[in-house]
This record gives structure tokens, sequence and C-alpha cells, in this order.
């Protein structure tokens, strides 16, 4: 059970019940971690939000940002987000098997996204500390300058919700990871 109170969604008002609503209007429902971040931080969960629709409108694909977030949350320890990213990786259009290989650290069959992970595992191993080589590896099978910004990006809004739900013990409501 979550730690932080949380509200009935149809009782809030203000800011939280206006991204309460966008929220719904765009996916059909409130996630249990947006309700509980946005019933004590509105406006934490907006800065979210509008982080999330600049790396929507970024150069890296959705099947790399959900492989990112799933690595840094899987490093992190972090079932809540690791259940809401393995679905939503499924949803961007990774092969079950593929997500399994990325949540147990091992090969996807896919050079660029191994690249992908490996770098991501680093940066949350390492407090983002990376080698020249490792540098090297990620720009060698691709990555541009820009996506390592989106990559950072995305790195930073993962870590936020990893550690909410690592406070609060937000409890889950996306399918069991398989």
């Amino acid at each position: 059970m979550s730690r932080l109170s949380v509200p009935h969604l149809e009782t809030a008002t203000g800011a939280t019940a206006e991204v309460y609503g966008q929220i719904k209007k765009a996916i059909g429902s409130v996630p249990n971690t947006f309700a509980a971040i946005g019933a004590h931080g509105p406006d934490a969960l907006k800065a979210i939000l509008l982080a999330d629709s600049v790396l929507a409108s970024g150069s890296l694909s959705k099947r790399d940002q959900e492989t990112i977030k799933l690595v840094i949350s899987e490093v992190a320890g972090c079932d809540y987000c690791v259940a809401a990213h393995s679905l939503l990786g499924k949803l961007a259009g990774l092969k079950p098997e593929e997500l399994k290989n990325i949540r147990e650290r091992r090969a996807t069959g896919d050079d660029k996204r191994d690249a992908l992970a490996r770098f991501v595992r680093k940066l949350a191993q390492s407090s983002g500390t990376v080698s020249n080589e490792e540098f090297a590896a990620i720009k060698a099978v691709g990555y541009t300058d820009k996506q390592l910004v989106e990559i950072s990006l995305a790195f930073a809004t993962t870590v936020f919700t990893n550690v909410f739900n690592r406070i609060n013990d937000t409890e889950i409501d996306f399918p069991a990871v398989a």
C-alpha cells in the first residue's frame, strides 16, 4: 500500500484536477504514481509530463525511450517503473523477449539497442560518469549529440519517478512483469 495519502481523483481541485484531466484525456486513466505526485506536487507532475512531451517530439524512438526508462528502473530496483516501462515498451513495439532480455541484462539481438542499454546501465551505475571508450561506443552505433541530450532527459525524469515510487512504495497498477 502506498505511503502517501491520495484523495479520490474525482475530488481533486485546482491545478491537481487540471493535470489529472489532461492525463485522463491523453491515456484514459491516471496511473497511481501520477495520482500521488499530483496530489502533493502538481507542478512537479506538470514538469514530468512536459519533459515527456519534449522527448515525444525529439529524435529518439519510443522504443529507445522505453529501453532507457526500463534499464534505469531495473538498475534502481523500482518495481513500479519496471512494470510500467515493460508495458509501455511493449506498446512501443518492443517484443516480450526483448523486454525480458533488457530487464535481465542480456543481449536483445539488436546491436544498437544493446549498446544503448549498456550505455544507460553504465550511467545509472556510475552516477553519470562514462569513459571516453563508452562515449565513443554509443556514438559509433549512431546516436547523435542531440540524442545524448535526450538520453540525459529521459534518464533524469526516470530517476525522479523511481525515487518517488521508492519513497512512496507506490502500489503497482500495471500488469505483472512476466
